[in-house]
This record gives structure tokens, C-alpha cells and sequence, in this order.
């Protein structure tokens, strides 16, 4: 699995008054590309919560090449840029019906161990689950 791509839906809540989605919502939406590429994996930030590791996100970084408006569908092409090691990093293309290239994006989040509130390495699970993953 090299990259994940996952609809979204422009709700009118997430524009301004001329129609353009509010530029703070891209952030999200990356978030929900990865939350998606988390999940072919078998994985969800819940069930690593439970097993005693956080993911805050520690870089953002977005590129804006165009807008994008309300109820336009997205697309969100999420794809993992490296192996983890103590944190992990995802680059982002945002783009609409068109294939238009609306913003560009990246993010790294440490992997934090919940009881002594430290990084820490990333999980043998997810480690295991990425062998055969092809950069």
C-alpha cells in the first residue's frame, strides 16, 4: 500500500461567506486522510491510544494552489514518506473532481508513550505491518 486516497464532501460550515473553504480546514482534511490510511492497516488512533501511544501532530506544513468550495468533492492522497522511527511522516495532495491540485501538504507526529509522557519508538506492530510496504 503505497498511498490512500479518500473522498471528502465540502459542507457549507467549512467555507466562508463567498463560498471558498477556510483555509484552517486543510489541516483537517489531511487529518482525515490519514486517520483513513491508518485504517487499511488495521489500526485507528483509538486502538493505539489503548495500547499506550499518542500521535500529536509536531510539523504541518501546507501548500494552497488553489480553492476549493463548497460541495465540491475532494480527494485526499495521503502517502507515508518513511519508515517511522520515534515519529512518522505523511505527505498530502488535496485535489478536486477536476484532478486539479488544490493544496499540497505534510506532517510528522511523534510517537508518545501515554504513561511517562516521552517520545518513543514507533510500535512493533505498526513495524510488522509496514515490512512489505514498498516506499
Amino acid at each position: 500500500m503505497n498511498l490512500n486516497e479518500t473522498k471528502i464532501r465540502v459542507r457549507y460550515g467549512e467555507t466562508d461567506q463567498m463560498g471558498v473553504v477556510y483555509h484552517a480546514n486543510y489541516a483537517v482534511y489531511f487529518e482525515v486522510g490519514r486517520t483513513e490510511w491508518l485504517r487499511e492497516f488495521g489500526l485507528s488512533y483509538a486502538v493505539m491510544e489503548q495500547e499506550g501511544i499518542m500521535l500529536p501532530v509536531i510539523s504541518l506544513q501546507i501548500n494552497y494552489k488553489n480553492s476549493a468550495r463548497y460541495d465540491d468533492e475532494l480527494k485526499v492522497i495521503t502517502k507515508l514518506k518513511k519508515l517511522p522511527t520515534a515519529s512518522i511522516e505523511f505527505d498530502y495532495e488535496l485535489r478536486n473532481n477536476s484532478d486539479e491540485i488544490l493544496a499540497t501538504g505534510n506532517t510528522v507526529l511523534a510517537f508518545i508513550d501515554m504513561k511517562r509522557n516521552r517520545p518513543t519508538r514507533c510500535p512493533k506492530y505498526l513495524l510488522d505491518k509496514l515490512q512489505n510496504y514498498s516506499l
